[in-house]
């Protein structure tokens, strides 16, 4: 399996974009976002996604993202993993303030999203993510340099096992616009290795 932008569908394609090899631009309208429910109490569903589909049980996706442009509180823009409204992943830088923004991923299983976070100071304007797949298990991990990655979340989707799609996503939840820029899109195999530790549970 290789990176091909003409294997690339729009979910909820936004009005300003670009698509070619090597580089995606996503210019974000205002009020997109995704979330369910948990602790703020709504649904928004209504982020552009780009994504391509497979049935590969154990490979990685990379992408660069460059986001020099964001600017107003949630701005964002990163890695997705988006199955239906009330199922999918996400990996992503969130602008806050002039000090610092969220480096975070939300996972969303029936309808449940929650969100796991960092702070990491707001001159940062490029982030490397990596997905992996191991069956119905996921890892997302994010890079500095493209080349050293750290794990960010070790997670399970419980509509993940079978036919997926993946690939990357922009939006800006308050009345804000930016440009996302994608590049250096790769699909490897599974960087994720099998676990060598503890033994599996007896079935």
């Amino acid at each position: 399996m290789f990176f091909d932008v003409n294997r690339l569908e729009w979910t909820r394609a936004p009005q300003d974009y670009q698509v070619e090899d090597g580089r995606i631009t996503i210019t974000t309208n205002p009020h997109t976002d995704l979330w369910q429910r948990t602790y703020y109490h709504f649904r928004n569903d209504n982020a552009p996604v780009l994504q391509m589909e497979t049935d590969e049980k154990f490979f990685s996706f990379i992408v660069k993202t460059d986001f020099t442009e964001s600017h107003h509180r949630f701005d964002q823009c990163g890695i997705v993993l988006y199955l239906d409204s009330e199922n999918w992943l996400k990996g992503s830088v969130e602008y806050e303030n002039e000090q610092f923004q969220h480096l975070g991923s939300v996972v969303t299983n029936k309808g449940y999203s929650d969100w796991a976070t960092t702070a990491i100071p707001a001159d940062v304007k490029t982030m490397w993510y990596r997905l992996s797949r191991r069956e119905d298990d996921y890892c997302i991990e994010c890079s500095y340099d493209g080349e050293t990655f750290i794990q960010m979340r070790v997670c399970h989707l419980w509509e993940g096992g079978g036919k997926i799609r993946f690939g990357i996503y922009a939006c800006s939840p308050e009345d804000s616009s930016f440009t996302a820029v994608f590049t250096d899109m790769q699909i490897t195999e599974c960087a994720w290795k099998a676990h060598d530790g503890q033994a599996p549970d007896e079935a």
